[in-house]
């Protein structure tokens, strides 16, 4: 029964968790992050850009907030996170897991 209720737990817990709009994410995306990590996040404009399509969304939300919060620091990544809202960053992260890469099998 233990068992069984701790199951239960977590299945509601990932139910409950929120998840964004790919399509609001995409839009954000071209105006905020394709310069950069392209329209799709698989072409950095530079080798030390990291490829964001196919990154995991959790990853990519908590990514975001430390920039914006300051725990990650880059002044550029900085300044664009600080203008973004929790939902657009839900929006992005949504996006760009949604996209396929080479960054491990996709799902």
């Amino acid at each position: 029964m233990r068992k069984f209720l701790l199951i239960l737990g977590l299945l509601m817990a990932f139910t409950v968790q929120a998840r964004g709009n790919a399509e609001s994410g995409k839009q954000k995306a071209a105006q905020v992050c394709a310069a950069c990590h392209g329209a799709d996040g698989n072409k950095p404009s530079d080798p030390t850009q990291p490829v964001l399509a196919g990154q995991y969304y959790d990853y990519l939300v908590r990514a975001l907030m430390d920039y914006k919060i300051g725990r990650r620091n880059n002044a550029i990544m900085k300044g664009f996170a600080a203008g973004l809202s929790k939902k657009d960053i839900e929006d992005l992260a949504a996006w760009f897991a949604s996209q396929k890469s080479n960054l491990h099998d996709q799902r």
